[in-house]
């Protein structure tokens, strides 16, 4: 049987196109969309359980963003053991690294999303991702910077952020991302 991470790689080298979401009508057309990941980039402690589930049903594979989820956002790993045990999620992306560090040791996917806006941010992925399965850069939209850092780093590189058009999605595949999230469903058919 494959591992979570295996079954990950398989399903963005198929579809490297991943659905970010950040309502329910995002959510529909994602699930209707040949997208094999959907990151949920919103939700409540009461519904997120709802919307994990309707992904997998899909037969996509759902990643929660433990930073946005509202009522869950603060709460540190116990976050963390929520999301695992009550959703069911694939993963989980954060900004945190203790949050990452946890939930790895729980068995997710771990995504870590940085924001790069300097060298010193690009200096503070090279050093803190070691703990990540996945390192989520933002913006998504630097295919230079992309192909520095896939130097640098060993982890798979997901692009996010201003990505506005199928030469943006083409441009940081080819730099060495291995996938794009991207809430603009138009290029969720890229």
């Amino acid at each position: 049987m494959k591992g979570r991470q295996a079954v990950f790689e398989e399903a963005i080298q198929e579809a490297p196109v991943i659905a970010a979401v950040k309502n329910d009508m995002g959510l529909a057309h994602a699930l209707r969309s040949e997208c094999a990941a959907v990151f949920i980039l919103y939700g409540t402690i009461l519904d997120i359980g709802q919307i994990v589930k309707r992904i997998r049903a899909a037969g996509k594979l759902a990643f929660v963003h433990a930073d946005l989820i509202e009522g869950l956002s603060n709460r540190g790993e116990i976050a963390v053991d929520f999301l695992a045990e009550a959703t069911k999620a694939d993963g989980i992306i954060s900004t945190r690294p203790n949050l990452i560090h946890h939930a790895k040791e729980l068995g997710l996917i771990t995504v870590q999303r940085f924001f790069l806006l300097d060298s010193i941010s690009f200096e503070n992925v090279v050093r803190q991702s070691s703990h990540a399965d996945v390192i989520d850069i933002l913006p998504g939209a630097m295919p230079d910077v992309i192909r520095r850092l896939s130097q640098r780093v060993t982890q798979p590189l997901i692009a996010s952020g201003l990505l506005t058009d199928k030469r943006d999605v083409c441009g940081a595949l080819a730099a060495g991302a291995v996938a794009v999230s991207t809430t603009s469903e138009e290029l969720w058919e890229a």
